[in-house]
């Protein structure tokens, strides 16, 4: 057998693809539930009850899933001009330490203003952040796969040093972590007494505008262009380093506001466990969604609803919360395999 190209896929292959993904991991979470000893239909009700069964369950859904809509969005961007950014993380934690810097009483202003320059500030540290790898990867053909990977360890090395040097909280009582951000630098919470922020707001919208960017200006269809062929992209006259840089800028400063939505909306100061992997799940969020911004969404709170509602399941059921890790791992491999045979098909020799 050998691959062969598709001539023209079909959109039902990209619909079916993501689904067969999520069949699949169900399938390999029901024989893992077998194994444990537990049914998998009730362990999956646990998981349904554990992530949307009340108000409060399905709010902690939305909140996990708000960094992930940024994260997703940062790498569907850049995978679509295929620029591998494996650096949200590193991107993320570029956007905590500007919310911190500006928003702990640097600058005293009213949340009108300051909460927007945070915003502002925290995206060009995460897309400068992504320039580097991505000029390294114009002009002197070094794998941004890699680099961008290790700006992940090098970011989380220099946030510990700010944790405990010009960052440390003196009231913190030798924890590192920084000083909490004024009130008027928070993103205000959207109901009353739960954990629920602006900031999922915003990731909708910024979801809204990607897809615009996407789908009616030039710079959406250059994109798509230089991640098609770069080289016929370049002999048609599209400048391909201009377009690798402005879609780092983008997909940079989209994951920096996961970290913003995180210190101003939900924990209120910076730590080094403030994201647990964001930017790495980022990456399956946005293989399921296909790389489409709208379907980030919904690939955001699946994934965000595995993990909340494994917690709840475990507690009730009795099987480890690890499954979740499982069927979103087994989720990316499978709609890898799957967009594989969305371009190519088996024939016989």
């Amino acid at each position: 057998m050998r691959l062969e190209p598709r001539t023209e896929p079909t959109r039902s292959i990209w619909v079916i693809a993501p689904l067969v993904a999520i069949a699949v991991s169900f399938l390999v979470a029901a024989v893992l539930a077998l194994i444990g000893g537990a049914s998998p239909l009730s362990v999956f009700a646990a998981v349904v009850r554990g992530a949307a069964g009340t108000q409060f369950a399905l709010v902690e859904t939305l909140t996990r899933a708000t960094p992930l809509i940024f994260t997703g969005l940062a790498v569907a961007v850049a995978f679509r001009a295929k620029l591998w950014n494996i650096g949200a993380e590193a991107q993320l934690y570029a956007g905590a330490i500007m919310t911190v810097v500006l928003g702990t009483g640097a600058l005293p202003l009213p949340a009108q203003i300051l909460v927007p320059m945070i915003m502002v500030a925290a995206m060009m540290a995460g897309a400068l952040l992504l320039l580097g790898p991505t000029y390294l990867k114009t002009h002197f053909g070094v794998d941004e796969v890699v680099t961008t990977l290790l700006l992940n360890f090098i970011m989380i090395l220099f946030v510990s040093m700010l944790l405990d040097g010009p960052l440390k909280d003196p009231m913190g009582l030798g924890w590192p972590q920084s000083k909490r951000v004024i009130a008027d630098a928070a993103l205000p919470k959207l109901i009353q007494g739960k954990r629920l922020h602006f900031g999922f707001i915003i990731a909708i919208g910024a979801a809204l505008i990607v897809w615009f960017i996407n789908a009616r200006t030039t710079f959406g269809y250059e994109m798509r262009t230089v991640g098609f062929n770069p080289r016929a992209a370049r002999f048609a006259g599209i400048p391909v380093n201009w377009v690798m840089a402005k879609t780092a800028l983008l997909s940079g400063g989209l994951a920096a506001l996961a970290g913003v939505s995180e210190v101003a909306g939900l924990k209120g100061n910076l730590t080094l466990d403030l994201s647990p992997g964001f930017g790495y799940t980022g990456i399956v969020v946005a293989m399921l969604a296909v790389l489409h911004p709208v379907g980030v969404i919904a690939a955001a709170i699946f994934v965000a609803a595995m993990f909340v509602g494994a917690d709840a399941m475990s507690r009730t059921v009795g099987v480890p919360n690890y499954i979740a890790n499982v069927m979103v791992a087994t989720a990316l491999l499978t709609m890898v395999t799957a967009m594989l045979f969305t371009r190519f098909r088996l024939k016989l020799r």
